[in-house]
């Protein structure tokens, strides 16, 4: 059943000119279908690099967002219409605007992780895979990092000679993981890498033998000679890895490790969107695509100097 299901949306996109984008923390069977997989923000440069006038992301609001940012005259649907961001929603732009004159000489740093609304008001865009190599190229000394305090204090860590400022935000499934379960695990799996995601508490954070973005966790993992690992991460990853790699050895962090957002879209939500019964289209005022685009070339700029 699930086979057909996806022979249908394979031969569906490709007569209806659609372009299929996965996150990486969906499920493997929409993966399988998928065009493109991978981080929020690699999914949008592919997505505006084909020809196709449609684009499904399979993901969650913010990323569909930032397709629509880099890609305003393609049509972009959100696979699922309910898939929010917890990050991402918990600091607007009427909150941050309150906050700027607090910060007046201020940096303020965003993490792809946000609105469309608040990148507007904000001066550079980040990845968890670009955040420091940004800050460190920024001219100012002073930041103001949102909305992950987590992510924030990983880049602090890394790059001390700036003042960084963070606000009390982030990623509520990293951020319930802790020590505790390091300990755990690890008691379990001795010989086994710890690799996380910087979303991370920072106490989590030391503790590994190496920290990086989603994508960064998959390649590490996938290039290393080890052959087990612990995966700080969204539990899907771990499946995609045992697929991927099926010589070597995946557990999970914490069995919390588990976006409900993510995992709200399903195959058959895929299947309704191309057929044009689910879905939601992405609508964006030429006003915030312009202004929020601002400071997404601000990042591409300051990641390559």
């Amino acid at each position: 059943m699930i086979k057909d299901i996806q022979n249908e949306i394979l031969r569906l996109k490709k007569e209806n000119d659609i372009c299929v984008l996965a996150h990486s923390y969906q499920s493997h069977d929409i993966v399988e279908v998928a065009d493109y997989t991978g981080d929020s923000y690699a999914l949008s440069v592919k997505a505006a690099g084909v020809t196709n006038k449609t684009v499904i992301m399979c993901g969650v609001r913010f990323m569909a967002e930032t397709v629509k940012i880099l890609s305003p005259e393609k049509r972009v649907i959100l696979a699922h219409p309910e898939a929010g961001c917890a990050m991402a929603d918990m600091m607007d732009k009427e909150i941050i605007e309150q906050i700027k004159p607090k910060y007046p000489d201020y940096t303020i740093v965003a993490y792809i992780n946000t609105t469309a609304a608040l990148k507007t008001i904000c001066d550079v865009c980040v990845t968890s895979s670009s955040a420091v190599n940004i800050v460190r190229n920024i001219e100012n000394k002073n930041i103001l990092f949102i909305p992950d305090c987590n992510l924030g204090a990983y880049v602090a860590a890394q790059v001390p000679e700036k003042n960084i400022k963070l606000l009390n935000g982030g990623c509520p499934i990293h951020a319930a993981v802790n020590p505790s379960d390091v300990i755990r695990v690890r008691e379990k799996h001795p010989e086994a890498k710890l690799l996380i995601h910087p979303e991370c508490t920072p106490e989590v954070v030391e503790l590994a033998d190496f920290v990086g973005s989603t994508a960064d966790i998959m390649n590490y993992a996938k290039r290393s000679d080890e052959k087990e690992f612990i995966i700080g991460t969204e539990l899907s990853i771990v499946e995609h890895l045992q697929h991927e790699c099926p010589d070597k050895l995946f557990y999970g962090l914490s069995t919390g490790l588990i976006c409900k957002n993510m995992r709200i879209t399903t195959l058959v939500d895929l299947y309704n969107c191309i057929i044009g019964r689910g879905g939601e289209e992405i609508k964006l005022s030429d006003e915030t695509i312009r202004d929020a685009k601002k400071c997404i070339d601000q990042m591409i700029k300051l990641n390559h100097e």
